[in-house]
């Protein structure tokens, strides 16, 4: 067995400048999440090392013909919390010019009465949150993290093994750089951003609750003949959730005011069993979100490539366990129906990140199990209430029963007309208050 501190292809192990601490987190996974809590930590001055199962693309600032990242093709709605935390670490600027805002969110349903609509003016805010195109974001955070001093990036790192002693955490894993043995990390800390079949949840011991929806997301992006304006709209059909998302034009600039707009991300909820007709014909497919969606885009003109994503949902037992962590989806991974899945990841890792610098400023151990399991508690209240408007919003409009059906559109009316309930949704939703 080697220490892997003697050598790395891809990596830069010598010591970090403008550290604020010679403890160092270790962090599994190197998505979305990862790198975002990476990017905080050194934000705080706060050394880490990434290990990133897959290979990291080779890109440089100026390679962005095809906007293509290995984490792959979908979209992300972010919300203004998770807007405000990339604008604390400095990055907004360089994410903004493929962000397209959304402006306003209609809800309906297919043949039904209930309709509600949130407006920016109304809310008096600047945007409900940005769509962004995951490529975009991942090549982003890769480059930022990949310029940071304070992180140490290793991706082809296959971990295999856990062991936690008094003051530290000794990670053990596989590097697949042509060399033979298992390699070695030293922490004061480790978090688990390794997904929702997350490696290192299984290697703590740490069971999960799942519970499988019985449906599968048709994701893609589609062209409509109608400019979308910078509207959201989330519809219900009896053949499944439909959530059509504002998208840039192809060459981004999703703020500038004179772009076309009939872009549009798309998550088409179907029972499991149904993905590959939508998958393969592109005409079956747009006939059908045509038929749910009505005309309130046009007519839906052209499909891109599509992915499709068995939905389940997977909560981890436990998020702590002496001085490691689980975030991310391999500590929650939610219906994408409602867009909370990765605001939720982000508030975490904030949080997190923030009690961490904490410590430092104390100079105390930032692998303190207790101060670790504040953060859990700390974090119950917003991961449940997530948790539940996801669920509720899956089971109240997938019910067939006329009554459930009554309800849920006089329910969407009563949102719509009500005073002081719209301004408390669209605070929640934003991630402004958690």
């Amino acid at each position: 067995m080697q220490n892997f501190e003697q050598h790395s292809a891809k990596s830069n192990l010598d010591p970090k400048p403008n550290a604020v601490t010679d403890q160092q987190v270790l962090i599994a996974g190197g998505g979305h999440v990862g790198l975002s809590f990476a990017l905080l930590l050194a934000h705080h001055g706060i050394k880490s090392t990434l290990l990133e199962k897959n290979s990291y693309p080779e890109i440089g600032p100026e390679d962005d013909a095809k906007r293509s990242h290995y984490l792959d093709s979908r979209n992300t709605a972010l919300s203004r919390r998770t807007v405000q935390i990339y604008q604390e670490i400095g990055l907004w600027d360089e994410l903004q010019s493929h962000a397209c805002r959304i402006d306003a969110v209609q809800i309906s349903e297919q043949g039904s009465f209930g309709r509600a609509q949130l407006k920016k003016e109304e809310e008096k805010v600047e945007s409900f949150g940005q769509v962004m195109e995951n490529a975009w974001l991942g090549r982003k955070l890769l480059l930022a993290a990949q310029d940071e001093p304070l992180i140490t990036l290793i991706d082809n790192a296959d971990v295999v093994a856990v062991e936690q002693q008094a003051d530290g955490v000794t990670l053990t894993f596989n590097y697949y750089d042509g060399s033979e043995g298992e390699q070695q990390l030293q922490g004061s800390v480790l978090v688990a951003c390794d997904g929702r079949d997350s490696t290192v949840r299984r290697l703590l011991g740490i069971s999960t609750t799942d519970y499988d929806y019985g449906q599968t997301a048709i994701v893609g992006v589609v062209e409509t003949s109608m400019a979308h304006n910078h509207v959201a709209i989330e519809r219900f059909s009896p053949a499944g959730p439909l959530a059509v998302l504002p998208l840039t034009d192809p060459e981004g600039d999703g703020n500038n005011k004179y772009q076309k707009g009939y872009r549009r991300s798309v998550v088409w909820v179907c029972p499991n069993g149904e993905e590959q007709q939508y998958l393969e014909d592109d005409a079956h497919f747009l006939a059908t979100l045509q038929q749910a969606f009505g005309e309130r885009a046009g007519s839906f003109i052209k499909a891109g490539r599509r992915g499709a994503y068995p939905l389940t949902r997977v909560l981890a037992d436990r998020q702590v366990k002496g001085r490691c962590v689980i975030m991310g989806n391999a500590a929650h991974t939610l219906h994408p129906v409602a867009g909370q899945g990765f605001n939720l990841c982000m508030r975490d890792t904030h949080v997190l990140a923030e009690m961490l610098s904490e410590q430092v400023k104390q100079g105390a151990d930032i692998g303190d199990k207790q101060m670790l399991q504040r953060y859990e508690k700390a974090r119950q209240s917003d991961q449940k209430r997530v948790i539940r408007f996801c669920d509720a919003v899956v089971h109240g409009f997938t019910h067939s029963n006329p009554a459930i059906k009554l309800a849920r559109n006089v329910a969407l009316v009563a949102f719509d007309k009500l005073p002081n309930i719209k301004p408390l949704v669209a605070t929640y939703a934003m991630g402004l208050k958690s």
